[in-house]
This record gives structure tokens, sequence and C-alpha cells, in this order.
């Protein structure tokens, strides 16, 4: 079995992206509420710096109804669907 990468919340929320999944809306510190119109299913995601913990990642894959379909890119692929940064990318939205 694939193990489950450590990600960044950015990385983490391209791939949601990819896998039809949307932010909704901002939620309450640093996090966002997610859904998967598809199934209707919402998931609380941390924004903090840093990559997160497995067992947070494990979690929103889970009430998203996601884990296989992210296990398959990562079994099949050495370069997932993350785009890499720019040299002149520094994070921020300036």
């Amino acid at each position: 079995m694939t193990r489950l990468p450590r990600l960044s919340y950015r990385e983490l929320t391209i791939i949601l992206r990819q896998l039809g999944c949307e932010f909704r809306r901002e939620a309450k510190g640093s996090h966002e509420i997610w859904w998967r119109p598809a199934k209707r299913l919402y998931t609380t995601i941390p924004k903090h710096s840093g990559t997160m913990d497995t067992g947070t990642f494990r979690k929103i894959l889970d009430d998203l109804d996601v884990r296989d379909e992210v296990l398959q890119i990562f079994s099949r692929s050495q370069a997932p669907l993350i785009p890499a940064r720019d040299a002149d990318d520094r994070g921020d939205d300036r």
C-alpha cells in the first residue's frame, strides 16, 4: 500500500481542486471549509505553514472520500499533479 505523503496546505488544495473539490468559505482562525459537490461532503482544512500532520491529512481525505484517488496519483506517478514553484514565487499574494 502506498504511504500518504506529507503535503503543505498549498499542495493539498491543488490536488483537491483537481479532484473536483471546491473552497466553500473561511472558518474560525486559520481554517477553511472545503466541499466535494459530487458527493455533498464537507471538511475543514487548516491553513498553516509547513506540512500537515499525517492524521489530519488522512481525516481530510476520508471526510471528502478522496483517499483512493490521492493514493492512485502518488502510486502511479513520480511527479504528482502539483506544479513546481517558480523561482520568484514566494507563496504570498503580492
